[in-house]
């Protein structure tokens, strides 16, 4: 009985430190626990740097190859036609765009052991484009363009 009205009568330090350890009790201790995912090694959620080099490993990429297209002149936004491209169909039928394969990072969808598929891979490049969706992450290790697809990337 001491617990329950403990913490009033204890005064407002008391219930806030009580509130603080129950908070602490319930809250995840790693990246995709709550999702049922490893702590550490393969299948655990992968780390925002090695999504950002996989990601900046895609982007010069897709710039040296659209170069090799448009030489002698500045590739300019046909970069973004070739990002698009070498984005949505390896992570659309393998899981990965040519950066996460070198940094050992995949894509899953949550929901099932399915391929990603061409309409989520189209909606999380779509969305990474808007720069938002993608750089807002919850405590998962989730951004707004993994949730609002399904999808999850993880360490191989």
């Amino acid at each position: 009985m001491r617990r329950v009205i403990g913490s009033w009568l204890d005064g407002p330090r008391s219930a806030l430190s009580n509130a603080r350890r129950q908070a602490d009790e319930t809250r995840p201790k790693w990246r995709g626990e709550k999702l049922g995912l490893p702590a550490e090694g393969p299948g655990s959620a992968a780390s925002p740097g090695r999504r950002l080099v996989a990601f900046l490993v895609d982007i010069v990429l897709a710039a040296l190859i659209t170069a090799a297209f448009t030489a002698p002149h500045f590739p300019g936004d046909w970069s973004l036609l070739t990002w698009f491209v070498i984005t949505v169909i390896p992570v659309s039928f393998f899981g990965a765009t040519p950066g996460m394969a070198l940094v050992r990072i995949w894509v899953a969808r949550v929901d099932s052991t399915a391929m990603v598929g061409v309409p989520r891979a189209v909606l999380r490049c779509g969305l990474t484009l808007l720069i938002i969706p993608a750089v807002l992450w919850n405590f998962d290790g989730r951004s707004w363009h993994d949730r609002l697809s399904g999808t999850i990337v993880l360490r191989r």
